[in-house]
């Protein structure tokens, strides 16, 4: 957690650091989840992901990606390199 705010997980593929945001609705009654991961949280989550670097000493090279999870009651779709940076 930052200023910036927080990301669900944060995980590694091989040399991959992954930040992911998992997003959770029981129905489709007030939208579908993926639907809450538009432009402004995606910078929100760049944000985030950019500090937590910082504080960990990783360089700017360092090979990350962003990963959404959606979950819409029984049905879970992973999108990975979600967006970019």
């Amino acid at each position: 957690m930052s200023q910036y705010g927080e990301v669900d997980i944060i995980a590694q593929d091989g040399k991959t650091l992954v930040f992911v945001e998992v997003k959770y609705r029981s129905s489709i009654k007030y939208g579908y989840p993926q639907e809450a991961v538009g432009y402004y949280k995606q910078q929100k989550l760049v944000k985030t992901a950019r500090y937590y670097m910082y504080k960990k000493n990783m360089p700017d090279e360092c090979p990350c990606r962003f990963d959404v999870v959606f979950i819409c009651g029984d049905d879970i779709s992973c999108i990975k390199n979600a967006f970019w940076t």
